[in-house]
């Protein structure tokens, strides 16, 4: 769905890709909410990936997210893509790395549009994206003493 910009409002004032970062600190959900704050936006949409205790029918033990150099201009390009094809007034993501535990936050990202179901839309393809084409790999420490490596690309 490509911007229709029917109303000056829904023009996005400058660059509508207001926060992108790869980070091996806590995430804040109020910062994400935050960076898309926009007047002219009807609908927010935001998700929030944590670390759970199991994966494929195993404890997951501990967890850990590590990350090509050019993640972080993967993110770009994938944000500029949603961008380019969703009438977007602000985007937002972040991705944590290093060891994280259950119950941590391991991703957040947010769309603002003028409507509610572009932003949920914008949303989805935003983390769907995100999670297929930036290279950020996944290693999961089971509890049972087996390990994985999953690969986000």
């Amino acid at each position: 769905m490509a911007p229709t910009n029917d109303h000056p409002g829904e023009r996005a004032a400058g660059d509508p890709v207001r926060l992108l970062a790869i980070r091996d600190t806590p995430l804040s959900v109020d910062e994400v909410f935050r960076a898309v704050g926009d007047d002219a936006a009807g609908g927010t949409a935001l998700f929030v990936g944590t670390v759970r205790n199991h994966d494929g029918g195993q404890d997951v033990g501990a967890l850990g997210y590590s990350c090509h150099p050019s993640a972080q201009d993967e993110m770009r390009r994938v944000a500029e893509k949603i961008v380019a094809n969703f009438p977007v007034r602000a985007l937002a993501a972040v991705h944590r790395v290093g060891d994280l535990q259950v119950g941590d936050l391991a991703v957040i990202v947010a769309v603002s549009c003028p409507h509610r179901a572009e932003a949920f839309a914008a949303c989805r393809k935003l983390i769907d994206d995100l999670k297929h084409e930036v290279p950020i790999w996944k290693h999961q420490r089971f509890s049972d003493g087996t390990e994985e490596w999953v690969g986000a690309c």
